[in-house]
């Protein structure tokens, strides 16, 4: 058992979704993305978004997640790396994760264009049979460096 009563293989069942999460769109893997994910999911990524400048929705859905996020990093090659995460609740079907996520984008094909931004991630899952699946995940920016224009060239 870890902190919070989390037995150590759920810890690392729970923990995995965000990285299915992070390393779909790294490696452009629509497939392992998508399967962070519920069907019912949503992600928050309007306090980022409106520090960059731009608007956006609250994502609602497995599908409207993942066509958001592959349009915006079509044109990019980007790398996330999950740092610090902790379950912060747990009850067997029920979990909170918190991590710290830096995600740098680049322009493909002309890297010295960059933003960099460094996430709190905050991340409701549910055990869904065997398999821990992303409900909410919220973004709150701490800070970033960079072009904003990568990642939203309006």
């Amino acid at each position: 058992m870890s902190a919070y009563g989390v037995p150590a293989g759920d810890r690392a069942e729970i923990v995995d979704a965000l990285y299915r999460f992070a390393a779909g769109q790294d490696l452009r893997d629509r497939r392992l993305f998508d399967s962070a994910f519920s069907g019912r999911a949503k992600l928050d990524f309007t306090g980022p978004a409106k520090r960059l400048g731009a608007e956006v929705p609250v994502f609602e859905g497995r599908q409207a997640i993942g066509d958001a996020i592959f349009s915006s990093i079509d044109a990019l090659d980007t790398t996330h790396t999950v740092t610090n995460p902790m379950v912060t609740q747990y009850d067997s079907r029920h979990a909170t994760l918190v991590a710290l996520v830096e995600a740098q984008h680049l322009q493909r094909g002309d890297h010295r264009r960059s933003l960099l931004l460094k996430n709190n991630y905050t991340v409701s899952l549910s055990k869904v049979q065997d398999r821990w699946l992303i409900e909410n995940v919220r973004i709150d920016n701490v800070w970033m460096t960079g072009d904003p224009k990568v990642l939203f060239p309006q």
